[in-house]
């Protein structure tokens, strides 16, 4: 695949580039990276090149705007910016991160993502920790890849675990994808919207 088109997704975000070779084998992950875009890869399909965007306590591909309270000058960043730190995925804030992604894959929960914001409490089922990049700069939990799920917010598509489910919440049309990570050298801190809020 040919960088340029990916920096030209995040150009309005910051510098891109691949991101680093990390340490990873196919028997470990790397659990510690960023900060960084998440790009999906499904090609022939509505969602190939989308960058994932953070909005309303969850997070979607093809997201409009994000309405992300941001700092420095300029236009916000059009995707979210993420942070990996010791398998705990974090959308990037300086001097430090304080909304946090987790993950439901109980029967109820069935996949869903979302985040918290400082010391708000988590969903009952929820975990925080098993994320990890795999050689190919894709971002797993616990070894299982994402899906997005069509006519969501401001018709985006919700991004979901991937938990042997194909229709989480009776959804139609949803699409396996490879999250790809790109290396952000210039990243925005910024907070994303709540429910509500």
């Amino acid at each position: 695949m040919h960088f340029k088109t990916i920096a030209a997704l995040f150009a309005a975000a910051a510098s891109a580039s691949p991101v680093r070779r990390s340490t990873c084998t196919e028997d470990t992950g790397n659990t510690n990276f960023g900060p960084f875009g998440i790009m999906a890869l499904r090609s022939a399909s509505p969602i190939h090149f989308a960058q994932a965007g953070a909005a309303q306590n969850g997070l979607y591909l093809n997201l409009p705007e994000q309405n992300a309270t941001c700092t420095g000058d300029g236009p916000s960043p059009p995707g979210a910016i993420f942070t990996l730190v010791d398998g705990k995925l974090y959308l990037y804030a300086e001097p430090e991160p304080y909304q946090q992604i987790f993950v439901d894959r109980s029967g109820m929960g069935q996949g869903i993502l979302g985040y918290i914001t400082g010391d708000q409490g988590t969903p009952r089922y929820a975990e925080l920790e098993g994320w990890e990049l795999d050689a190919n700069d894709n971002l797993s939990f616990k070894g299982a890849g994402l899906i997005a799920c069509p006519n969501s917010l401001d018709g985006a598509w919700k991004i979901w675990a991937s938990v042997g489910i194909n229709k989480p919440a009776g959804q139609e049309g949803c699409l396996g994808f490879s999250p790809r990570a790109i290396e952000l050298t210039e990243p925005k801190s910024c907070e994303y919207t709540q429910y509500g809020v």
